[in-house]
């Protein structure tokens, strides 16, 4: 994955905790237009230019699913993947596992100014944790179980999250899935042995590749689908 160079860049916002530094930069881009900027540990993770592939991690679940009415979010992020399962009528409750409480503020007290309408959704509830002891303790099914936790097995910003693609892992989310339900994992380069893991544990898994541009260079980023 090749993170966007930041030209015109200014840092709104930075925290500090256990697992390192998470900053919000603005850049302007080419039309002119501001960008806001992910970085966790120095590692780009996502901007609001290119949420294509954010978008499409809800979409195709939702595709698949008659009436998807649970949805299990890992990941907040800057709220694209919520906002397109929120834009879905059929959902009733989507439950988001966020372990980094600032980025949760940040989109709270509008430091990402689309975050406050987003989480006043009443159908939405965000939970601050750790997406391993999230699902281990999770007393509910889902029609939908979405993981955006990373940057996929073979980028990780956080080593400790090396076991949400094995087997173990994705066993418990196959658990908290409803008869029919949907997984899907994104990740920024293929995975084949995250691909192998769901067809191991799922019996078959799918992986799209979906085009997408980062300061217009064309790289893919990968959703990987699998269903109980």
């Amino acid at each position: 994955m090749v993170s966007p160079e930041s030209v015109q860049s200014v840092e709104i916002a930075r925290a500090e905790s256990t697992r390192g530094e998470v900053v919000l930069r603005r850049r302007t881009n080419g039309t002119g237009a501001d960008v806001l900027e992910l970085r966790v540990n120095g590692v780009f993770v996502m901007d609001t230019l290119e949420t294509t592939s954010e978008i499409e991690l809800a979409a195709q679940a939702l595709e698949l699913v008659e009436d998807p009415s649970t949805v299990l979010v890992g990941g907040l992020g800057l709220g694209f993947t919520l906002q397109r399962v929120l834009a879905d009528p059929r959902v009733e409750r989507a439950v988001v596992v966020e372990i980094e409480e600032t980025l949760v503020q940040w989109m709270r007290d509008g430091t990402v100014p689309h975050g406050p309408a987003l989480l006043a959704d009443t159908r939405a509830t965000v939970v601050n944790a750790d997406i391993a002891m999230a699902i281990a303790e999770a007393r509910s099914t889902y029609d939908l179980v979405l993981l955006d936790v990373d940057n996929g097995p073979g980028y990780l910003v956080h080593q400790r999250n090396e076991a949400v693609y094995q087997e173990e892992f994705l066993r418990r989310c196959r658990d908290v899935l409803g008869p029919g339900g949907v997984l899907v994992v994104w990740s920024a380069n293929a995975a084949p042995d995250l691909l192998a893991a769901l067809r191991t544990v799922f019996g078959a898994a799918e992986e799209q590749a979906h085009d997408v541009l980062l300061q217009d260079r064309p790289e893919e980023y990968f959703l990987y689908l699998a269903r109980r």
